[in-house]
């Protein structure tokens, strides 16, 4: 096979991981494009198969579709990204990496306090949530580090 060899939607879900209903999807977003035949069936460049590793990566960190989306749109559409190009990308994500990090570190060391009290039930414990002041935050987690909070 050759580089410039188009791919099938079949042959990307089995090289990438993802299933098609996910490549529909991505496309649709306009996170990957693909061309069609004169029969209408979708065919995609072999540099798609890139494209879907990074956003499974970034998906993986807990980066947003729209931060993909933005990611995506500053790598080059002619050609396949370059190694400077990802460098360049990456870079991007280290502060949010890094709070991601030390969100994760501090519920890591949250639930082993909690635990440690030997009631083991977070619903009748007085110390996690006395008097269930945690409503007066809102809705979800008010207790989640802000950074691991879905915005």
């Amino acid at each position: 096979m050759s580089t410039t060899d188009l791919l099938t939607v079949s042959e990307v879900a089995a090289r990438s991981g993802f299933a098609a209903s996910a490549l529909r999807f991505y496309e649709r977003e306009g996170l990957i494009s693909a061309s069609r035949t004169s029969g209408g069936q979708r065919r995609y460049a072999r540099s798609v198969l890139r494209r879907l590793a990074f956003i499974r990566a970034a998906r993986n960190v807990g980066l947003s579709l729209d931060e993909v989306a933005g990611a995506l749109a500053a790598l080059p559409a002619g050609r396949t990204p370059t190694r400077a190009d990802w460098t360049r990308l990456s870079r991007s994500w280290r502060r949010r990496l890094d709070d991601q990090i030390t969100a994760l570190e501090k519920l890591r060391d949250g639930l082993d306090s909690c635990i440690g009290c030997g009631c083991l039930s977070l619903k009748r414990c007085a110390i996690s949530n006395p008097a269930d002041i945690a409503a007066t935050a809102g809705a979800g987690a008010a207790y989640l580090p802000r950074a691991l909070r879905p915005t």
